[in-house]
């Protein structure tokens, strides 16, 4: 991922970090924690020594998940935390609710309420796909094909937290976006986002089950549609708190893009170009449905070299 910052934030939204209970339920109030005599006098470097090898047990991100939940729960960045407070004291025992979610492996990204994606800070919560750096692999391929000719309009379908309109957005600054999920709790997560980082007058959204009914063609269209195999076996990060229909497409993964291959030429404005991600093993077939709707293909991959995005136009 390129090293870039994002735009002032208005306010933290959800504020996750410091509720309690499993996340799908957690509430979005933030408590004053009440110290504790025992964790009295403890510095924050040591805090997250502490916490990083409880979390080794559930982790292979140990330290970095422990410098995520003490920097939530200090209410700042992890780049300040590291960089000016480390030996400022802090109530360790205060952070255990954290880590004990952290170890019932409920995602980061729902503790803190945050996923950084293309440089910028998404909200994310239950009910809402965590963005991936393997999704930048998208964003990556429309700028480098939209090099010379920037896109004016953009669809995004299966918009979830709003990821890759609002960082196509960020990128092509005269565009305009649309953002479509079947799911309302997705919707209000992405028009938090856009008002957010401050492009909530450029995005639209709009609940709809991909583009069946809608009008318009577009410049670019992007989607990270569900493309798991159901019988797949994921980590229970993943399994028991990400949304279900937002991850799993049938026996073979390509259940959704049997129904958007049809769907894309009449959204493509002439010259346009589509980016879907796929998994790593799908690009054959993949190719082949949108190759059955004579549109053209090419297979872009990932920083670990796996294929990611299908390139599509007529």
């Amino acid at each position: 991922m390129k090293d870039r910052k994002a735009p002032p934030l208005k306010g933290r939204g959800w504020g996750g970090a410091v509720s309690s209970g499993n996340s799908k339920s957690a509430s979005t109030d933030s408590p004053t924690p009440c110290p504790s005599p025992e964790g009295e006098g403890l510095k924050v470097r040591e805090a997250i020594r502490a916490s990083a090898q409880k979390l080794r047990q559930c982790t292979e991100s140990a330290t970095l998940d422990a410098e995520l939940l003490t920097a939530c729960f200090l209410g700042i960045s992890r780049e300040e935390m590291l960089l000016r407070h480390l030996d400022d004291k802090i109530d360790g025992t205060a952070l255990e609710p954290l880590i004990a979610r952290r170890l019932a492996h409920e995602p980061i990204a729902y503790i803190t309420g945050f996923r950084e994606f293309w440089g910028l800070e998404f909200a994310v919560r239950p009910g809402v796909l965590i963005p991936r750096p393997d999704s930048e692999t998208l964003i990556e391929t429309a700028l480098s094909h939209c090099a010379q000719t920037s896109p004016a309009s953009i669809l995004d379908l299966g918009t979830g937290s709003g990821a890759l309109l609002l960082a196509a957005l960020s990128e092509f600054p005269g565009a305009k976006g649309l953002g479509m999920d079947r799911s309302e709790t997705a919707l209000c997560c992405a028009r938090h986002n856009a008002e957010r980082l401050g492009l909530g007058g450029r995005a639209a959204f709009r609940i709809g089950d991909w583009g069946e009914g809608l009008e318009g063609r577009f410049d670019l269209i992007l989607c990270n549609p569900p493309y798991v195999e159901e019988s797949a076996a994921l980590a229970p990060d993943v399994r028991d708190y990400e949304p279900y229909e937002a991850l799993f497409s049938g026996a073979d993964g390509l259940d959704d893009i049997r129904r958007l291959a049809p769907q894309i030429p009449a959204l493509l404005a002439p010259g346009g170009i589509a980016c879907i991600e796929i998994g790593h093993m799908q690009g054959l077939a993949a190719t082949a449905l949108f190759a059955a709707q004579s549109l053209k293909t090419a297979i872009r991959q990932d920083l670990a070299g796996r294929d990611r995005c299908l390139l599509i136009h007529k």
